[in-house]
């Protein structure tokens, strides 16, 4: 079987950290390369975070600096913006550098040969979606080259974790997401309503610790410096590992049930970010997006062990 070719659209982030990883570990994905973008932190720090988590994978493959802002609202960061990029007690130093070539542009590009190769690319939007936008936007005929976009984003009966109304990625940007969202491209989307069903603790993290390499410890170092547990929210132990759920579905869609919905987004106003999704009609509207409601946490968290353990049998044989 052919491996996915995809493109990672990103802002890291502890748990788009945790995706990219996945994504490296993965042989049936082929990562043609990660674009970054300002979301959870400024877009120097998102793209030094990038290079660092790429790096640690020991894999070769390119990182592209994109957009520093959203296209039009006022720039809103993540909940520990002001830390910045990891430090280097929790991902190592890294001397991997961004392309010269910008994200956009790399969209772009990458997207447009691949529908003229008709041998489209999977996109996993994993940050806002600035990059994306500006790329349909400037170039319409780049949605040919897109197969599907696999995006965690959007929050309907889990509300927001940010603000109340909005999960982070669409409220950091509501405008691309609808641009996104409208350009008649296959979407399939992780709300917060799921990945709040899979939260990872004590037992997974030392796990990953035990048997993932130098991902698997980096990875215990950050789920323990940026605390993800809300109890009184989930009524259990254990914090979300959102982003990772979009890699995860591509590897193993069974573990996931969900809908098809019509699914749009507040762009302005006071709920800027709010979106809706529509699973019964009411809109007399076609549905744009399949919407996952459900995830097995047990097979989610199994495949997260058996695929980032990769990079502990590297190292073993490497001594």
């Amino acid at each position: 079987m052919p491996r996915q070719r995809i493109i990672i659209d990103t802002d890291p982030g502890v748990d788009d950290a945790i995706a990219i990883w996945l994504a490296l570990a993965s042989p049936e994905i082929d990562v043609m390369g990660i674009s970054v973008v300002a979301g959870n932190v400024p877009l120097e720090a998102t793209v030094r975070n990038a290079c660092k988590i790429v790096a640690l994978s020991g894999r070769d493959v390119p990182v592209f600096a994109g957009a520093a802002g959203p296209l039009f609202r006022n720039q809103v960061y993540g909940k520990y913006a002001h830390i910045g990029a990891f430090s280097d007690d929790l991902v190592p130093a890294a001397t991997l550098q961004p392309q010269a070539e910008h994200a956009v542009d790399f969209l772009v590009r990458t997207l447009r040969q691949a529908a003229q190769d008709n041998d489209p690319i999977t996109v996993c939007a994993i940050g806002p979606m600035t990059n994306l936008a500006l790329a349909l936007v400037q170039h319409p005929d780049v949605a040919r080259g897109i197969r599907q976009i696999v995006t965690m984003s959007c929050a309907f009966t889990a509300l927001g974790h940010r603000v109340p109304w909005a999960e982070f990625n669409i409220y950091a940007d509501p405008h691309a997401a609808e641009t996104v969202f409208t350009a008649g491209i296959p979407l399939f989307i992780m709300p917060l309503d799921m990945t709040f069903q899979a939260l990872i603790g004590n037992e997974q993290t030392s796990g990953l610790r035990q048997r993932a390499g130098k991902p698997g410890k980096a990875i215990e170092a950050l789920l323990q410096a940026f605390d993800r547990s809300d109890k009184a929210r989930f009524g259990r132990d254990g914090g979300p590992v959102h982003d990772a759920t979009t890699v995860a579905w591509l590897l193993q869609p069974e573990l996931f049930r969900g809908s098809a919905a019509t699914v749009g987004v507040q762009v302005t106003g006071k709920t800027a970010g709010y979106t809706y999704a529509d699973f019964y009609g009411k809109l007399a509207q076609p549905t744009n997006a399949t919407v996952m409601q459900q995830i097995d946490e047990a097979g989610f968290f199994a495949l997260l062990d058996r695929t980032l353990s990769v990079y502990g049998d590297i190292e073993g044989d490497a001594r």
